[in-house]
Parts: structure tokens; sequence; C-alpha cells
């Protein structure tokens, strides 16, 4: 089955990051990362990988925002948990997110395409053995989770130092180097791992961050298919919700 990662930017006018593993529950391997630009682009995309069968896609963008201000309880009940990790998710709301599309929230529009090609945006769907459904999920808790961090890793800050950056670049690279003897275990980065963040600048250091971000995503999936009691669910599919691998105190203990 395949397992896809999108980090899906806000507007068609900016670089989407998409990744693709391919395997089952126990274990996969990277097969594919790439740059999308419109909405046909990443349908394409997801047709062309996932034209039939089991397939899990994971999306690191709102999915369903009802609310018009302010921001989603799954929001507010996700930084309760996380936000001491410094991992807490930027409110959603349309009328903030409404700007970047031309009035509409790319990901709605994205989970309506999707239903076009059989994909139930449903997050209970990660329990089911054969899923092909579309799910919200948010990178920096699941690697606050994922890696054992005490905090989320500052690869992104515009405005910090060069080195603190690099440096957590290289903790970001280590620890996904290290998924292969994960469990669930992943294979197959070491070509997009090969390239120094640390040697890259502007719009090349944007594409690999989205690029390895939607690898991140497609984990998430993964792990999410694997160990659904060791995820957390924040907020509902109604009123909006973030799905994420979560902290070992708060894993739910597996009914067989």
């Amino acid at each position: 089955m395949q397992y896809i990662g999108l980090d899906l930017a806000w507007s068609s006018k900016n670089p989407t990051g998409a990744a693709v593993l391919s395997g089952d529950r126990t274990g996969a391997v990277l097969t594919e990362t790439r740059l999308l630009g419109s909405d046909d682009e990443v349908l394409d995309f997801v047709a062309a990988q996932a034209p039939a069968g089991p397939c899990l896609i994971a999306v690191d963008a709102p999915l369903a925002v009802p609310n018009l201000t302010a921001q989603r309880p799954g929001e507010l009940a996700l930084a309760r948990v996380f936000g001491g990790y410094q991992a807490g998710a930027h409110p959603a709301n349309r009328e903030h997110l409404t700007r970047y599309n031309g009035g509409q929230i790319r990901g709605e529009v994205l989970v309506e395409r999707l239903a076009r090609l059989g994909f139930v945006h449903d997050p209970a769907q990660v329990q089911q053995d054969e899923p092909r459904a579309v799910v919200e999920v948010y990178p920096h808790p699941a690697m606050v989770a994922l890696f054992g961090l005490t905090r989320t890793l500052k690869y992104k800050r515009k405005r910090q130092e060069l080195a603190r950056m690099h440096e957590d670049w290289a903790t970001y690279h280590t620890h996904l180097a290290r998924l292969d003897r994960a469990e669930p275990p992943l294979s197959g980065l070491e070509p997009l791992l090969a390239h120094d963040p640390a040697a890259l600048k502007g719009r090349q250091l944007k594409n690999h961050e989205d690029q390895v971000d939607a690898v991140m995503c497609a984990y998430i999936a993964l792990y999410a298919h694997r160990f659904p009691e060791r995820c957390e669910l924040f907020g509902t599919l109604d009123a909006g919700y973030i799905l994420t691998p979560t902290l070992k105190e708060r894993w739910r203990v597996k009914v067989s």
C-alpha cells in the first residue's frame, strides 16, 4: 500500500512538497519525492501514485475549517498538551485562510477532489487494514513524540542565527536517518538526506524543507496505521482536528 505525505502550501502559487512510501504497516520504503504546484498537479500526482487500492494521505494543512475567526478547538487542545514543547499549531480560521486561495480553503478543496478518487476524509480510517483515506497531520508535535524532543526543531525560523538553524537541520536529518531502525521502519531516505541544508540557500533550501516535511507527513500516516493507539486526535472531524503521534504517557491500551 501507499502512504502519501503532502506539505500542502496554502496557496497554489507556492510549491507543495510530496512524498510517497510503499509498503505496509510493518514498514515501508521512500519511493518518490516531488514538488508540486496547482491543485491539478497535486491530484494528478496522487492519481498516478495510488490510482486504486489502499492508501493513506497525510496532509500538513487545515482540511476542515468551519470557524470564521479565532481558532479551532482542536488547536487549543493540542496546545494544552504540546505547547510546553513549543509545538502548538497556528490558528486556522476561514477569515485568514481564504485570503491565500481565491476565497477558498485549499485543504477543503483537496478533500472534495480526492473524494472523486475514492478517498474518505476520516481519521478513524487509520485503524482499518486497507484504508483509502486522507487525514490532517502536523509534523511538529509528531517529531516531539517520535524523536523524544524537549522542544521543536527551529529549522524554519526566519530570524534566528544561521548556526542554530543549521544545527537543528542536522538534528532533523539525524532523526530521519534513524527511522530505518524505528518501529515501523522507513528506508530509502539516503538520496534525500545526502543534501546538506547548510549548503542550500533561498528557494533551494525551501524546496528541500518542503520535501523533507512531506516525508515526515507520510511517516506519520505509516505510524498511525501501525500504532493508532499511540496517536491522538485533537478536535473532531466536524469542527476540525489534527491527528498526531502523541506522548508515551498518553498512549491508549490497545484492545485486541
